[in-house]
């Protein structure tokens, strides 16, 4: 059997094993340890051993289990809440202002956490209600709540971005700084988008009732202190980092204390929830730690198979395609698997073959990580299986359908395919942060 034949088979092996429903580190990782055995025999049984130790050698991944923890303190502790009661208080008098700061909010949790499903389940929460008791459209309010909580994987401390970082061996801090300016970026065109059609429509976002608008100006900015305490978190985890103060471990273990002392400070950081921020702290750390240790195993064998030169052949000579034809088509392949994978599934299954493949193209594999993640999460939103469609119907009313779901996202994912297309037509967007940075 021919090198490109056994890739082919394991593959979709691979693939198989998914769809039946296997845990994704149980489904690669097996693969790639029989495939290996297989082939080199018992020899063969190092390839997984030696991902392990690159596992265990990995100083930069100390940073997810303190990431999470940071992110879970903040929201159990219901600090988090207090940022939405900022925004409803300091935009409710525009149309679509709960919405915007919605928006505003999801930002926030992001650079707290760092996962999409934080994000969701804050806004689903929180906001959802208070939305739709304002007279919010159910399908504007659900289509917001789904965009926002998806800037969760790319504005730093992303969880996906380190992911990414472990298996194309790219610096995590780059890529975190790659992420900033596209988050922030789409974050505004979400914004812009809600703004300009509540003006259109103000039925779809009215503005809040004078009477909810009496509030003294002591009052709001004791909320403003309260709602910037989370953004004071992550300014002393960030700050210190791009000045070259602490190192990426360092600026991680900085944001896990702060958190929790504020939470101490502010007299939330009961037994209850301490428990569970450490107990999911714990879970999702395993979790991603087995998947990491799974994408090496898998991918050594295909490096070890000369499976990526096949398949740039395959490419750039039997079918003649430019690169950027091919980077088009590798995005296409995203928004397929995303209807039915979520973005780790997607990471370790194709990035044995994909970020090898980038570099041979000559693209840079951080602008990469970046084109990357937006397509994940425009897949995250995709009919029909679309992972946030999914979480959105477990965590919405009854009285929102899946019907009403699926028509929510369709203009907030066309904003966020030209946002896909202005960071691939110009890098700059994702990577001048980075080169400012790294060159001083």
């Amino acid at each position: 059997m021919s090198q490109e034949m056994i890739a082919i088979f394991m593959f979709s092996s691979m693939m198989l094993m998914l769809f039946t429903g296997q845990r994704v580190f149980g489904a690669i990782g097996a693969i790639g340890a029989i495939a290996a055995i297989a082939l080199w025999g018992v020899g063969g049984s190092d390839i997984p051993f030696s991902s392990a130790m690159k596992v265990m050698k990995w100083y930069p991944l100390l940073t997810l289990p303190m990431f999470i923890f940071m992110g879970y303190v903040l929201s159990e502790s219901k600090i988090a809440d207090d940022l939405y009661k900022m925004f409803h208080v300091w935009m409710g008098p525009v149309r679509g202002g709960l919405a915007i700061g919605t928006i505003g909010l999801m930002v926030l949790i992001s650079a707290m956490n760092g996962l999409s499903v934080a994000g969701m389940a804050i806004g689903a929460t929180v906001a959802l209600p208070e939305l739709i008791k304002r007279g919010y459209d159910k399908r504007m309010v659900t289509g917001v709540i789904q965009a926002g909580s998806s800037l969760g994987i790319l504005v730093p401390p992303s969880v996906v971005l380190v992911l990414y970082a472990m298996i194309a061996r790219q610096p995590v801090g780059q890529l975190w700084l790659a992420g900033i300016l596209p988050g922030l970026m789409m974050a505004a065109m979400f914004m812009i988008y809600i703004y300009i059609r509540c003006r259109i429509q103000p039925e779809l976002g009215p503005a809040l009732p004078e009477a909810d608008r009496d509030i003294s100006r002591s009052e709001k900015f004791k909320l403003l202190r309260a709602g910037l305490l989370p953004l004071f978190i992550f300014a002393a985890m960030m700050v210190p980092f791009v000045n070259g103060w602490t190192s990426l471990v360092e600026s991680s273990a900085v944001g896990a204390a702060t958190a929790f002392l504020a939470a101490v400070v502010k007299k939330r950081m009961t037994r209850a929830v301490f428990e569970v921020s450490v107990r999911q702290t714990l879970a999702i750390s395993c979790m991603f730690m087995w998947i990491i240790l799974a994408a090496l195993g898998f991918g050594a064998v295909f490096d070890g198979l000369g499976a990526v030169n096949a398949i740039d052949g395959l490419f750039t000579e039997q079918l003649e395609l430019n690169p950027w034809m091919i980077l088009i088509l590798m995005q296409l392949s995203f928004l397929i698997m995303g209807t039915f994978l979520d973005d780790t599934a997607m990471l370790v299954i194709v990035a044995p073959l994909y970020v090898p493949l980038v570099d041979a193209l000559g693209f840079d594999l951080i602008w990469y990580g970046v084109l990357y993640t937006i397509t994940t999460q425009i897949a995250y939103m995709t009919p029909p299986f679309g992972y946030n469609l999914f979480l959105m119907r477990a965590m919405a009313p009854p009285d929102i359908t899946l019907k009403d779901i699926y028509a929510s996202i369709t203009p907030f994912v066309l904003v966020m395919l030209f946002a896909l297309i202005l960071v691939m037509l110009f890098p700059q967007i994702a990577m001048w942060l980075p080169n400012y940075v790294y060159g001083k």
